[in-house]
C-alpha cells in the first residue's frame, strides 16, 4: 500500500470514478493519506461525489506519471472520527480554509478490499491488494 500512496502523492492529481444511477462520473482529486494502516481520500459531504459514494461505495481511481499508470478499485468507507479528519487536514493544510476536523462537512474515506494495479507499456502489471 505504501507504494500506491507514494505513486499517488507523486502524481499530485488522480481521477476518481463513481456511479450515479447508470452514469459514470469522473473527477480530479488530489488528497491521499495513510492513517492507521489504511489508504484514505478526502472530500466534502455536501458534494455530489460524496452522495454517489454513499449510494454505491464501489469506486475506481486512475493516475499517470512517468509512463506508468495506476488503477485502484475497491470500496470506500466513511470514517467520521475527528482523529482521521485531523490527520488528513494536517497533511493538506491548504484545505483548512474550507474544511475543519470538527465540521459536519469534512469527509474522509478509506479503501476496503482494494486492488491496485500498476501498468506500463514495458513491464508486466503489478498487483497489490489491501
Amino acid at each position: 500500500m505504501q507504494e500506491v500512496y507514494e505513486f499517488l502523492k507523486k502524481c499530485g492529481t488522480y481521477y476518481l470514478a463513481t456511479v450515479e444511477g447508470d452514469q459514470p462520473r469522473v473527477r480530479p482529486f488530489g488528497t491521499v493519506d495513510i492513517f492507521e494502516g489504511k489508504l484514505y481520500i478526502q472530500t466534502g459531504k455536501v458534494k455530489d461525489v460524496s452522495k454517489q459514494i454513499q449510494a454505491n461505495p464501489k469506486v475506481e481511481l486512475c493516475a499517470f506519471a512517468d509512463g506508468k499508470w495506476l488503477r485502484v478499485s475497491g470500496k470506500l468507507v466513511r470514517d467520521d472520527r475527528v482523529e482521521a479528519k485531523k490527520h488528513m487536514l494536517d497533511n493538506y493544510p491548504e484545505l483548512k480554509g474550507m474544511y475543519s476536523a470538527e465540521d459536519d462537512n469534512t469527509e474522509v474515506l478509506y479503501f476496503e478490499d482494494a486492488t491496485a494495479t500498476f501498468y506500463s507499456f514495458t513491464e508486466a502489471p503489478k498487483v497489490i491488494k489491501f
